[in-house]
């Protein structure tokens, strides 16, 4: 971005297009620092096991078109497997495929029994579709497996340091890494100057996490003021991702959500948002992320985790903050801001997400995406003459 101002301020060059958006809100574009963008929010995983290599890239692709025309100009995905993410983040940049920016993270690291074994709790179609997740049981296995994510095109390193809701075998309660595991493979992502992400629900866990070293706790559902502390010593992000208990809690197994999850984010909402609310009035770090992927949380409807957050005690600023300038921040990213120096990414939105900030999860309401300084989508905006 080469300037940004008021219209008197700026000078347009001589072959620049100029639009007329009136009273509409110009913006950064919005930055998603958790997603998975080879699932579409199937209520089973049982649902994937009919779909090919092939079918998924293509799949991902859809996606990813579908998050850019919401105004997600930015993504993290937080777990895909057989490259699938690192070939997107190619095809995107070499024009091939719209799509956000990307920062992937490869498959996830897991204990064997882990929130990221596909043998936990999976039937064996699902195992074989799911055979590059890696699965490490000491702190050498977790090295080797880093410099592998990390050679193989991964822009980040992401560590399974919890069970989780949607696997069946564990709760978000039990420990996964443990410490010296996670500082292995942390150790050779910074040692490239990559950051690292926890899947970190409960607390044993999410302290783990961050006495090894951890960039980022995910979801963060069972923090405690002791955590807190030492989120705020280290620097320690939080993407608390709302939406994804959000919907399984909403929609229930009589959408065909498997019932052990079900029991599991209901468990689990309350506490979810209260540890978000701690950390927000202790003044952690937030970047937005939504986990899109998950049953019923799809891609393009990314802005619910903003009216979520604004429910759970941030104001419209504070939540369009964490869905900017703390996305590029924690994504190390020169985006999130409309200044110069900064990337080109913005949008015109027909409202005011600081009086509504629902408006934000209507597309006809996103009225222009720009990424890099090129228009991306146009509903409707003409040149002025």
């Amino acid at each position: 971005m080469a300037a940004a101002g008021r219209p008197e301020e700026v000078r347009v060059p001589p072959d620049g297009v100029v639009y007329e958006a009136g009273n509409r809100t110009v913006m950064p574009g919005l930055i998603d620092s958790h997603v998975h963008i080879t699932g579409s929010g199937e209520a089973s995983w049982m649902e994937t096991i009919k779909y090919t290599i092939p079918y998924t890239t293509l799949r991902a692709a859809v996606n990813a078109r579908t998050a850019l025309e919401a105004g997600i100009t930015s993504i993290r995905d937080a777990g895909a497997s057989w490259g699938i993410d690192v070939g997107l983040k190619r095809a995107i940049n070499e024009g091939l495929v719209p799509g956000p920016r990307m920062v992937v993270s490869g498959p996830g690291l897991s204990i064997t029994g882990g929130h990221g074994d596909p043998a936990n709790g999976w039937p064996p179609e699902v195992i074989f579709r799911a055979r590059e997740m890696s699965v490490v049981d000491s702190p050498d296995e977790a090295r080797r497996a880093a410099r592998t994510h990390l050679r193989d095109g991964a822009d980040c390193i992401k560590l399974l340091a919890t069970g989780g809701v949607l696997s069946e075998g564990d709760l978000p309660t039990s420990r996964g890494l443990t410490v010296e595991e996670m500082r292995a493979a942390i150790e050779e992502a910074h040692n490239l100057g990559k950051k690292t992400l926890a899947h970190a629900q409960g607390s044993t866990g999410i302290k783990n996490a961050i006495l090894a070293g951890i960039d980022s706790i995910e979801h963060g559902c069972y923090l405690t003021e002791e955590i807190i502390e030492m989120m705020l010593a280290r620097g320690v992000f939080l993407v608390p991702t709302l939406s994804a208990v959000h919907h399984i809690v909403e929609r229930g197994a009589e959408a065909g959500i498997p019932p052990y999850a079900v029991e599991k984010a209901r468990r689990m909402q309350e506490d979810h948002w209260r540890s978000f609310r701690m950390a927000l009035e202790a003044g952690v770090k937030i970047a937005m992320g939504t986990d899109a992927a998950t049953p019923f949380n799809y891609h393009g409807a990314n802005a619910l985790e903003l009216e979520l957050m604004v429910k759970a005690g941030m104001t419209p600023m504070q939540a369009l903050v964490a869905a900017t300038s703390r996305g590029a921040e924690l994504l190390g990213l020169e985006a999130g801001l409309l200044e110069p120096g900064r990337l080109a990414d913005l949008l015109v939105v027909d409202g005011n997400p600081l009086e509504d900030i629902t408006c934000l999860q209507h597309k006809d309401r996103i009225l222009l995406v720009m990424k890099d300084g090129v228009v991306q989508v146009n509903r409707g905006l003409t040149p002025a003459p």
